[in-house]
């Protein structure tokens, strides 16, 4: 999901709110929503990449903050909120939280390695004109640019520290998912 605010989007109004619940509600009667539903949202079915399903298992899990399996409006409502209307800042510890797969409140070579990967490869499922790129140069290079005490691990701080300051880093980093405008496709088709 992209950190940043682009002029292009589109301000979401109570509304609009009051739509994507209709459409929760509608979608997930049980109130609670799965990871296949997660994924059949946003188009992942068994002709996507595997790179875009596991892409999709991170997104999920960081949004089922208690952890339960499923993903309850409350939570819903939170990842509306930080995908819309969400400060940098916010963004940018989610993303951590998306790249933490241990969730042990630092970052490797792995996660980092992992979660490039996956992005590259959407990005370049998406738009196939991307050029290909060494995900280990890319990886050497975050972790040069971010991990300031070198002890091969990232910290939140560290991590948020990095993006912020660096505008090639904010891109190998951001989520892009085009969930903003999903959201707003999605209430568009909502009676």
């Amino acid at each position: 999901m992209g950190q940043g605010q682009s002029g292009t989007e589109k301000e979401v109004t109570l509304q609009n709110i009051q739509q994507l619940y209709r459409k929760f509600a509608r979608e997930c009667p049980s109130g609670n929503l799965h990871l296949h539903e997660f994924k059949k949202i946003f188009g992942v079915n068994s002709r996507s990449s595997e790179e875009e399903s596991a892409y999709m298992d991170n997104l999920f899990r960081s949004f089922d903050t208690n952890k339960d399996g499923h993903i309850d409006f409350l939570e819903y409502v939170t990842a509306v909120h930080l995908v819309l209307r969400g400060k940098l800042e916010d963004k940018l510890k989610w993303s951590f939280k998306v790249y933490d797969r241990d969730g042990n409140g630092c970052l490797d070579r792995q996660e980092v390695r992992h979660i490039v990967k996956i992005i590259h490869k959407i990005k370049k499922h998406n738009n196939p004109s991307v050029t290909d790129t060494n995900v280990e140069d890319v990886c050497d290079r975050i972790f040069e640019l971010v991990d300031k005490n070198r002890d091969s691990r990232i910290s939140l701080e560290e991590f948020i520290e990095g993006a912020e300051k660096d505008p090639w880093l904010m891109d190998q980093l951001k989520l892009d998912i085009g969930p903003c405008d999903w959201f707003m496709e999605q209430q568009e088709k909502t009676p």
